[in-house]
């Protein structure tokens, strides 16, 4: 059973989230040939302030 982990910032909205679980499924399935019922996504929503980019954090960035 693959088992994919997303770690994104958060801020994304559900539709961009449901089109991030089928793509990554079908790249799965068609990657290893796993059946899709078999395949789990599990996005992982960031706050801003815990993802850091060269010594700053994504919200003191304004990202």
């Amino acid at each position: 059973m693959p088992f994919a982990q997303i770690y994104m910032l958060e801020g994304r909205t559900e539709e961009q989230k449901r089109a991030v679980i089928e793509k990554v499924t079908d790249a799965l399935h068609e990657a290893v040939g796993a059946p899709k019922e078999t395949i789990r996504v599990w996005i992982h929503d960031m706050p801003k302030e815990n993802w850091g980019i060269a010594g700053k954090s994504a919200k003191d960035l304004g990202r």
